[in-house]
């Protein structure tokens, strides 16, 4: 009954056109989840993680961005000699902390849209042979200052597809972080977002 009532109000919402100032008003905050690969170069290392943005939207093609993310699994390409071959990803004592914030320019206005990032923050690397928990991660942030921490420049290029509110994003780009020499790694990050 109460969805009911819902879907009327919103039909007789969408019919007296208040819904339309309502989804021009969208798209001045963001909020997302996505799924994270990093390629740690020097080892030939493959993680994957997960991570969180927000982002807030300061003119209008310019966005300002924070994320963090979390890679506690290792991905393995097993060698083979058939066609068959498999990819695994297996819980690894390698644990990397990501936080990056900066800007996200926005080309066009239409529902796929292509940008560029460019942002800056720290990445951290730790040896935990535990599993992966939320416990876990928050004990990982609150010892980032007892840790090793490395600064990082992180230039990406993307595109994301909205429909209303409810969005999904592709991105890919360097990050560089800086330990002694500057070290390039690929990083790809995929997953849905809000807009609000």
């Amino acid at each position: 009954m109460k969805r009911v009532a819902l879907l009327l109000c919103l039909a007789f919402l969408a019919g007296a056109g208040w819904l339309v100032p309502l989804a021009s008003a969208q798209d001045h905050f963001q909020i997302g989840a996505y799924g994270d690969y990093f390629r740690i170069d020097q080892t030939g290392t493959n993680m994957a993680g997960l991570g969180g943005r927000v982002g807030y939207k300061m003119f209008s093609h310019v966005m300002f961005e924070g994320e963090m993310s979390y890679d506690f699994d290792q991905g393995f390409v097993e060698r083979c000699v058939g066609t068959g071959c498999a990819v695994s990803v297996a819980n690894s004592n390698l644990k990397v902390l990501h936080g990056l914030g900066g800007f996200k320019f926005i080309g066009g206005r239409h529902a796929i849209r292509p940008f560029l990032a460019v942002k800056g923050g720290f990445i951290n690397f730790q040896l935990n042979p535990k599993p992966a928990s939320f416990g876990q991660f928050t004990s990982s942030v609150q010892n980032l200052r007892a840790n090793n921490v490395s600064g990082v420049l992180y230039p990406a290029l993307g595109v994301e597809g909205h429909l209303g509110p409810i969005g999904l994003r592709l991105e890919g780009g360097d990050e560089m972080y800086f330990a002694g020499a500057t070290h390039h790694n690929v990083r790809l990050a995929f997953g849905p977002f809000l807009r609000f």
